[in-house]
C-alpha cells in the first residue's frame, strides 16, 4: 500500500454558481454592421478563457466561419406602390380655426383646429397625456365644441368682470368623459381674449415626487425651484405682450441681485428663468402681483387638481409622507381655489383625473362639490380640517358623459378626411383602400356609449389593428 507522502493528488474546485457573483467570465459579444460591398475582411468571436481551475487552460480557438452581414440597400421605387409607403400624399387637415370670434350657438358639433402661433398656449404649456395621443396621430391639433364648451365660455365672460372667488369651478365627471379637452378649449379662449394665463395641464407632476424639492424656513414650505423654472419660462412666452403693460409695486430682493420697483412683470420673470435658485422666489411675487392689478383678467387653470388634496409622493427627512398643501406651488393653488386669495378679475378653474388610483377624490373634496363619496361613510369617518377649509366654496361644473351624435359624427369626419381610419377597406386599383362608412361610425359610437375616449381610444384608434 503506497504511504500519502509518495501519493500525487489533484483537486479541481468547482464554486457554485450564484446571482450576485457567477463563477463564469461574461460571454464574450459582438455586434455585426453592415458590411460594404466589395469588403472581405472576416471577423472571428473571441474565445473567453476559463479560469475555474488554479491553471488557467486556454480553450482552442474555433474554426468556425464568422458569416458576414449581407449588405442592405434600399429598394427600387418602382417596388414601393403601396399607399403606405406615399408619405406625401398626406395632407394638413383644413378646418375652421379655434378663435373667440366664432364660439356662438351655431359653433356647437363642429371640428376646430388650435392655432399654429409659436407663443400659442398649448403650444408652451403643454397638454394633458389624453389628448397628447390624439395630437400625434392626426396631422393637426384640434377638438369638437359642444354644448358644454359654449356654456363655460360664457361663464368665463362673466367671470372677466369680476373677483375669482366668485368664479372657483371643479370640471368633474366620469372617466374618459372630456373634462382635460373643454379645459385646454378654455385657455386657449383666454388666451385670446387677453387673459393672463396660467395653466399646468399635469397636476400630477407637482405631487409625485418627479421633481426636486427643498424645505424653505422663510416660508415654511417644500419650494420647488426647477418645475418653478419651467413654469415661468411658458407663462412668459405666452403673457409677455401683457406682462410688459404691467409694473412691480415694490423692490424685489433676490439672490445675487434685485429687481427695482416700477420694473415691468417681464424683467421679474426673466429673473426668475435665469437663476433657477431664484425661481419659487419670483413666482410667488409674479402671483402677487397679478392679484393687485385689474387691468387685466387672470385664469388659473389645473388639470388633475383633486392630486392637491391629500398626501403627495414626497417624503420629509423623516420618511413620513408630504401633505400637498405643505409645497409651495400646491399650496399657492389651494389658496386660491378656497378664496383665501384672489385676483379682482379672474377665475380658478380645475378638472379632476380619474386616471390616476393613487390620487383619487378625497371625501372632504367631493363632500364640498356635491358628489357621492367615493367609499360608503358616515358621520364618524376622518375628515382633514384643512382639506375642508381648502376645499370650502368651489362650484361644480360636471361634464356630459356622452356626446350627442352630431359631435361624434363631426368628429368621424374628422379622422377620416385625415386618413386616420383603416376600416371599412374596398379594393381599388388592385389596392385595399379604407372607405368608412355610416355603419362603421355608428357600431363604434354604439361601442362606446357615446364616451369621447372610448369612442377615440376603443373605436378610431382600433380599427388600426384590423389591417
Amino acid at each position: 500500500m503506497p504511504s500519502l507522502a509518495t501519493t500525487r493528488c489533484s483537486f479541481r474546485f468547482t464554486v457554485p454558481l450564484s446571482r450576485s457573483r457567477p463563477c463564469l467570465p461574461p460571454i464574450g459579444q459582438t455586434r455585426g454592421y453592415v458590411v460594404r460591398p466589395g469588403d472581405t475582411r472576416k471577423t472571428a468571436l473571441k474565445t473567453p478563457q476559463i479560469r475555474n481551475s488554479f491553471k488557467a487552460k486556454h480553450a482552442p480557438a474555433s474554426k468556425k466561419k464568422a458569416f458576414a452581414t449581407p449588405p442592405y440597400t434600399p429598394m427600387p421605387t418602382n417596388q414601393l406602390t403601396k399607399s403606405i409607403f406615399k408619405t406625401g400624399e398626406r395632407v394638413e387637415l383644413e378646418l375652421p380655426t379655434f378663435s373667440p370670434k366664432v364660439m356662438n350657438d351655431d359653433s356647437v358639433g363642429r371640428v376646430l383646429a388650435f392655432p399654429k402661433a409659436k407663443n400659442e398656449a398649448m403650444r408652451a404649456f403643454g397638454v394633458p397625456e389624453s389628448a397628447l395621443h390624439d395630437f400625434r396621430i392626426l396631422s393637426r391639433p384640434c377638438s369638437v365644441v359642444r354644448d358644454v364648451t359654449i356654456s363655460t365660455f360664457n361663464v368665463l365672460d362673466a367671470a372677466g368682470q369680476k373677483s375669482s372667488r366668485d368664479t372657483r369651478l371643479m370640471m368633474t365627471g366620469p372617466t374618459g368623459c372630456g373634462k382635460s379637452y373643454l379645459l385646454l378649449q378654455t385657455v386657449e379662449y383666454a388666451a385670446h381674449s387677453d387673459w393672463i394665463v396660467l395653466y399646468i395641464p399635469r397636476g400630477l407632476s407637482l405631487v409625485d415626487s418627479s421633481r426636486d424639492y427643498a424645505y424653505d424656513l422663510r416660508t415654511q414650505t417644500y419650494l420647488q425651484p426647477e418645475f418653478s423654472a419651467q413654469l415661468l419660462r411658458r407663462f412668459l412666452s405666452v403673457n409677455e405682450r401683457l406682462t410688459n403693460m404691467l409694473k412691480t409695486r415694490e423692490q424685489v430682493p433676490l439672490q445675487g441681485r434685485s429687481v427695482p420697483a416700477g420694473s415691468r412683470l417681464t424683467a421679474l420673470v426673466k429673473a426668475g428663468v435665469d437663476d433657477v435658485n431664484n425661481a419659487p422666489v419670483v413666482l410667488s411675487v409674479l402671483i402677487d402681483e397679478l392679484s393687485q392689478q385689474s387691468t387685466h383678467p387672470v385664469l388659473l387653470a389645473v388639470d388633475d387638481m383633486q392630486a392637491m388634496y391629500g398626501y403627495s409622493m414626497y417624503r420629509d427627512p423623516h420618511y413620513r409622507q408630504i401633505m400637498a398643501q405643505h409645497l409651495a406651488i400646491p399650496r399657492m393653488i389651494l389658496q386660491y381655489a378656497s378664496g383665501k386669495k384672489a385676483f379682482p378679475r379672474g377665475a380658478v378653474i380645475g378638472a379632476a383625473g380619474t386616471q390616476h388610483t393613487a390620487f383619487k377624490m378625497p371625501l372632504e373634496l367631493c363632500e364640498a362639490l356635491g358628489l357621492p363619496p367615493p367609499r360608503s361613510t358616515g358621520p364618524y369617518a376622518k375628515r382633514s380640517s384643512d382639506i375642508v377649509d381648502f376645499a370650502r366654496g368651489l362650484q361644480n361644473l360636471p361634464v356630459s358623459p356622452r356626446m350627442s351624435v352630431s359631435e361624434a359624427a363631426s368628429l368621424f369626419e374628422v379622422w377620416m378626411q385625415d386618413n386616420a381610419l383603416h376600416t371599412g377597406q374596398v379594393r381599388v386599383d388592385d389596392e385595399l383602400r379604407s372607405m368608412p362608412n355610416d355603419e362603421l361610425f355608428m357600431t363604434k359610437y354604439a361601442e362606446a356609449d357615446g364616451n369621447p375616449r372610448a369612442f377615440v381610444r376603443n373605436g378610431l384608434l382600433a380599427t388600426q389593428s384590423t389591417i
